[in-house]
């Protein structure tokens, strides 16, 4: 049983203005996989190396299985790592890259062979086991450090932007088999990107980090769908979420409600004591319907820009000085200041409070007023 938690970690490195990580707590389950997300210079990585050892906390307290291993050095962790870089010996063979941690251990060398043998398999590597790493591909080679990190059976994984090296279709392929891997293993593991593909797609649950502080912890889909503050909503999503300003009207009835142009959108009833308040509606580009002809209660707009994506179009349109992205399918067509027609389901959008940029309701869908 092996759980990870971080308590209050902060650290500052020396001459830095500001703290790397500013009062972190998160709690890891045994068997889990969290990503750490975030822009560079966010926290993710210093998290990850004062879990390692690499980089002791100024203050706080790191638990891994029940022990307090805060200031104890890497050696006695039992933790291991996959750097970004490769970090193979040039000089020893595949097998013996792997078996490296192994024989630093004074593993029984059957039992070595046994181990070096099945990461070999799981990962693919048995035919290059008698290669030296300059005989083979970086995606072979990151492989390799993997396999390394997985045979001295480590209570915790920790992966630092291991895929950051490969070019985009090895690393498209590469995170399918070490989602697999993860999984058939199921050793707790924290994984380090800046690729929000990545993150959405190996994590159990996501840390975005912003500024040395964790800005939402959440299973993919929900910090995908459902940010809990403007900066999660802007940092995921290619393109990111639109955030579009308004004002909540809670009038006469029972609920509030917020013009969108012509079309007004009903708010949740929570949101009643918000009345008179500037807010952010945020909605994704893929919820936003467009049309080249009027339906319904649609909203008017001008084409800045057209982009053919491939499999779609992306339109940045002009709403009252508002440019809002919409992602339609291929076959829609429209060039520079074509008037088009934009329509907001309103179970699709997400309400923020303008001056925090906090979620304001973040409950069920919400209903086309």
């Amino acid at each position: 049983m092996t759980d990870v938690h971080l308590r209050n970690l902060f650290k500052t490195y020396p001459g830095a203005k500001t703290p790397a990580t500013k009062d972190v707590s998160l709690d890891i389950a045994d068997g889990e996989f969290v990503v750490l997300l975030g822009p560079s210079g966010c926290g993710k990585t210093t998290l990850l190396r004062m879990l390692a050892g690499l980089e002791m906390p100024d203050s706080g307290q790191i638990v891994v299985g029940g022990r307090d291993v805060t200031y104890l050095p890497p050696k006695d962790r039992n933790l291991s790592m996959v750097f970004q870089s490769y970090a193979v010996f040039p000089h020893r063979k595949v097998r013996d890259n792997i078996a490296f941690g192994l024989t630093m251990r004074r593993t029984d060398r059957r039992e070595t062979e046994r181990k070096v043998a099945w990461a070999a398999e799981l990962l693919q590597l048995e035919p290059y086991l008698d290669r030296y790493p300059a005989q083979l591909s970086g995606g072979q080679r990151q492989r390799v450090a993997v396999a390394r990190a997985i045979v001295v059976d480590a209570d915790v994984l920790l992966m630092d932007e291991p895929l950051s090296n490969l070019d985009s279709l090895l690393r498209l392929s590469f995170r399918a088999d070490l989602k697999k891997l993860v999984e058939s293993i199921g050793t707790t593991t924290v994984y380090v990107t800046h690729d929000q593909s990545e993150a959405l797609s190996l994590g159990d649950r996501v840390a975005v980090l912003r500024n040395g502080e964790i800005a939402q912890l959440a299973p993919p889909l929900d910090v995908y769908s459902r940010p809990a503050n403007r900066f999660v909503g802007g940092f995921l999503g290619s393109p990111p979420m639109n955030f579009l300003a308004t004002t909540l009207d809670a009038g006469e009835g029972a609920e509030a409600t917020a013009d969108l142009g012509t079309q007004t959108v009903r708010a949740p009833a929570a949101l009643r004591p918000h009345h008179g308040r500037p807010v952010l509606l945020g909605i994704r580009p893929e919820a936003v319907r467009v049309s080249t002809t009027r339906e319904g209660d649609a909203v008017r707009g001008q084409v800045k820009v057209f982009e053919p994506m491939g499999s779609a179009v992306l339109v940045t349109v002009d709403v009252d000085g508002q440019l809002i992205k919409a992602q339609a399918p291929n076959t829609f067509r429209a060039a520079s200041d074509d008037t088009v027609w934009l329509t907001f389901p309103a179970s699709e959008l997400r309400w923020y409070d303008a001056e925090t940029e906090l979620a304001l309701e973040t409950g069920p869908a919400l209903e086309t007023a």
